[in-house]
């Protein structure tokens, strides 16, 4: 949110601070900014006038002006300046930047030969100085109505000088998406007085307004997606004319871009206040308005000339150009109304009804809508428009009317013509709840003794309104400060209930529910004789509970006071088993010469098919999320690999071919019953104000679905570079299966490979690891397909374990191996094995064979042709052999390699070669 300093001081005194010190106030209430902007100019810009203008055609054909420009004799009198622009004549005042300005972009400005001219200086248009778009003419200061002396400081008589702090917004603070919201902020941080814009009077509602008609049927978790519409018709406006040039300032200050009257003035009240406001072409118009949910089928043009296939979800605003409703009661939803879509409600207009150059009678519309449907609507059409950003946040469901009167009078005030006494205002919106609260809470919550004077201070100053025990008298059913008067009619199924069949101002139909607020029936909720019952303000719909109040009081209060305070870390314990055994993993792979990362867990439906995983497979049952951050990706992975190989590619396509990465994560599975069955668990919401019980606790755990953490790496490119001491290395299969070997290893676990088929790996170069019987993970090569279609390199490996099942199996304690003095024994056997003999086998089965003197075995060579049969391979595996107290004797190597050879044919068949 972009706040000009100006516009912020007209509701709260700056006290002499600049845009570093207001920054650092808002700060101190917990919002965070985003940088100081000013106009990026620096002087010296002047007021010239011109004496001379002289045409001059050029040779390209086009007519330059060589001026004699006076800035004062302080300056150097008159100057020699080169101008294209032909909008000013002798005699005109001028903006003029001198040698040593620096205008915004930057463009230092110097004395230049141009034309064959010394031009000595520049003579700016508005987009030159940052002020606007239009670059086709110069500035002439009496068009906008200055007339200062001759060479005096422009910066500020044309506000150059005002700066603008741009503020972080977080999700829960809407109402500071507006200047009025950042205000109130501000005069919580410094305690100045605040003046709240939006206390204006408004007229009252009427019955003979526009017709409006809420027609909701399919409310979303049964909310009506709009519970107030207010419009207001202004007749004989200059509409199509420009806004004033200090609200076009603004406007450019705050990121937008001056378009027309009409268009500037709702962006206007929407900056100022936070309610997003529409105006229609009365003449493009129809009645009744009807706000409802989009059918099957039906499109939209909105403003940036888009077409858009609307879903069911999307709430519209559309109008009757059948006419009015008949004084029969039709059925809700039939098409007989509401048959012509304005617009995306909450989101974007239409181009249909958009204000044109003839445009004189308007209609200014503002509503309240449901921030679930608003923020589903845009995510869906991709479109994240000023109005969105707020509704979705939500906006003061009292600010309507009143914006609609700022509206208008700015209309009326800047584009004349008059307004009509009726007013629609239909709806009763969803007012924040009254909530029990313990003004000892916040002490006991975060440490600090504010006293109960200095709470309840704190939530009057937000805006809350605080009834004690002493004083619970002035308050009225709805409990709400600043609540406004009725809202006209209202039906709860059709349009029978409404006088005469027709609407007057409007209606509210369909399912969702639209009332709210209030203190009844809180008092027999509220624990304790001496608690409050707080009323939080219309325009913090995220105030809900205790603990956010407690919040409050804390964040104006401010942080800082807040004390540090160190927990005493009591003896005896430390790291868990299972954090012992993940760092060390980790330690394990790093040293391996992988690079630890984290990537999002969120996939969608492409990535198993991207996988190869086949149908029915397990993997593809995946936990959806009610509201996915990104809708292509809905699903919680099942591996870490379906996100893994993401950010393997990412890293390969800027600039990294030979790339190892790993990481250590959780994957989701979805919760089954005793029948087989996914079963999905809501889980409560405990409260903050005591410690859960135990069935609060199970049924939290029942709603949450299994997590299994895994680790799993990647690989492509070469595993040893090529250089002086050779051509270098591919990664291969059995990089990924040491990978593997080497997580067992920093977890004091043996992992054995044995082969297998899995997608995504190559059928004929993967492993399945195994710790024991039990099947822990997979290693190996990818499939050719799988890589080609994840835009990887050929020849990517990977693989994948259980990490929990591991750290299950690791020993909790691993004795110390003595070191041996005596000196190792080596063997190496070559056997003539079937093709499809896993190698593994062989090797556990020489080392079993040769008794307890066996160290270690290990593959060295395979080969396969020549004197080999063609079913059968040669594998040569080295043996080591040791004793722990003595030397071993030519009879024990004997009898050690004896045994080795047996096992070996008697387990696996194989053959000793000669």
């Amino acid at each position: 949110m972009l706040v000009p300093l100006p516009w912020l001081a007209e509701f709260t005194p700056l006290g002499g601070r600049d845009g570093q010190g207001v920054a650092a106030a808002l700060v101190s209430v917990g919002l965070e900014e985003e940088a100081v902007l000013g106009s990026g100019l620096v002087g010296p810009l002047v007021s010239g006038l011109v004496v001379e203008a002289v045409p001059e055609p050029q040779k390209n054909g086009k007519v330059i002006n060589w001026c004699q420009v006076d800035v004062g004799e302080a300056l150097g009198g008159v100057r020699g300046i080169v101008c294209g622009a032909h909008n000013f004549a002798a005699g005109d005042k001028v903006a003029v930047a001198l040698p040593g300005a620096v205008l915004p972009g930057p463009f230092p400005i110097t004395a230049r030969k141009t034309y064959g001219h010394m031009s000595d200086g520049m003579i700016c248009s508005l987009r030159e100085l940052g002020l606007g778009e239009d670059h086709a003419g110069i500035i002439v200061l009496a068009r906008l109505g200055l007339d200062p002396p001759v060479g005096a400081d422009l910066i500020p008589l044309l506000h150059l000088d005002e700066q603008t702090v741009d503020v972080n917004v977080t999700p829960d603070r809407g109402y500071c998406f507006s200047i009025r919201g950042v205000a109130r902020e501000l005069s919580h941080a410094t305690g100045e007085p605040f003046h709240d814009p939006a206390l204006i009077a408004t007229p009252p509602p009427s019955t003979d307004g526009f017709a409006i008609v809420v027609d909701d049927a399919a409310p979303i978790r049964g909310r009506i997606g709009c519970d107030r519409f207010v419009a207001r018709i202004v007749r004989g406006c200059s509409a199509a004319g420009p806004s004033p040039d200090w609200m076009q300032r603004r406007l450019n200050q705050s990121g937008m871009r001056p378009i027309s009257l009409a268009v500037d003035v709702t962006n206007y009240v929407m900056l100022e206040l936070g309610q997003p406001l529409h105006a229609y072409d009365l003449g493009g118009v129809a009645e009744p308005i009807v706000v409802r949910r989009a059918r099957v089928g039906e499109h939209l043009t909105t403003l940036d000339g888009v077409d858009r296939a609307l879903a069911p979800e999307d709430l519209l605003i559309t109008d009757s150009p059948a006419g009015r409703l008949p004084t029969s009661v039709p059925t809700v939803g039939e098409a007989s109304y509401g048959t012509r879509v304005l617009g995306l409600a909450g989101v974007m207009g239409g181009a249909s009804s958009e204000v044109s150059d003839a445009t004189q009678d308007l209609l200014i519309e503002a509503a309240h809508f449901d921030p679930v449907s608003v923020a589903r609507s845009a995510r869906r059409h991709k479109l994240s428009s000023e109005a969105a950003k707020r509704f979705e946040r939500g906006v003061d469901p009292e600010l309507a009317p009143r914006a609609v009167q700022r509206v208008t009078d700015l209309l009326l005030e800047y584009g004349g013509g008059e307004a009509d006494a009726a007013v629609s205002d239909i709806g009763q919106p969803l007012l924040p709840q009254a909530i029990p609260f313990d003004p000892a809470y916040p002490e006991r919550l975060v440490g600090v003794p504010y006293g109960t004077e200095r709470v309840r201070a704190i939530l009057e100053d937000i805006g809350c309104t605080v009834v004690t025990p002493a004083s619970p008298a002035g308050l009225g059913a709805s409990g709400a400060a600043g609540t406004a008067p009725g809202r006209g009619a209202q039906a709860g199924g059709g349009l029978a209930d409404v006088a005469g069949g027709v609407p007057g101002a409007g209606a509210v139909l369909g399912g969702g529910a639209v009332a709210g607020g209030g203190l009844a029936d809180v008092a027999g909720r509220v624990p304790g004789a001496g608690a409050w019952i707080v009323v939080p303000p219309s325009w913090r719909p995220d105030l809900t509970r205790p603990v956010d109040l407690v919040e409050e009081v804390a964040r104006i209060a401010h942080y800082d006071l807040i004390p540090s305070v160190l927990p005493a870390a009591p003896a005896g314990t430390g790291l868990t088993k299972s954090q012992r055994l993940r760092r060390s993993a980790a330690r394990s792979l790093a040293d391996f010469g992988l690079v630890e990362v984290l990537s999002y867990p969120f996939v969608g439906e492409d990535t198993f098919d991207a996988l190869d995983y086949p149908p029915g497979d397990e993997r593809r049952e995946a936990v959806r999320l009610a509201n996915p951050l990104d809708a292509a990706a809905p699903l919680l992975r099942t591996e870490i690999l379906q996100t893994l190989l993401g950010t393997l590619r990412r890293n390969v396509s800027r600039g990294f071919p030979d790339a190892g990465v790993f990481e250590i994560g959780s994957v989701t599975a979805p919760r089954r019953g005793a029948d087989g069955a996914v079963a999905i668990a809501a889980a409560p919401l405990p409260g903050t104000d005591r410690r859960p019980g135990v069935a609060e606790v199970e049924a939290l755990n029942a709603a949450v679905p299994p997590q299994v953490r895994h680790i799993a790496g990647a690989m492509v490119g070469q595993r040893e570079k090529a250089g002086v001491w050779g051509p270098g290395r591919a990664a291969d299969w059995a990089d990924a299966v040491e990978s593997a070997r080497v997580v067992g290893r920093g977890l004091h676990v043996s992992v054995a490979p044995r082969a297998a088929q899995r997608a995504p790996f190559h059928p004929g170069r993967c492993a399945e690891l195994k710790v024991g019987e039990l099947v822990v993970g997979y290693a190996g090569e990818l499939d050719p397909q799988v890589v080609k279609t994840l835009g990887l390199p050929a020849g990517a490996v990977a693989f994948e374990l259980d990490l929990d099942r591991m750290i299950e199996l690791a020993p909790d304690l691993v004795p110390a191996q003595p070191v041996s003095p005596q000196p190792v024994a080596k063997e190496d056997l070559a056997f003539v094995v079937d093709r499809a003999l896993p190698a593994q086998d062989l090797v556990d089965a020489i080392r079993r064979g040769a008794g307890p003197f066996s160290e270690d075995a290990w593959v060295f060579d395979t080969y396969e042709g020549g004197q080999i049969p063609p079913d059968k391979k040669s594998v040569a595996v080295a043996l080591r052999l040791r004793a722990p107290d003595h030397t071993l004797s030519p009879a024990e190597l004997a009898a050690a390699r004896l045994g080795a050879v047996r096992a070996a044919a008697q387990a696996c068949g194989a053959e000793l070669r000669s």
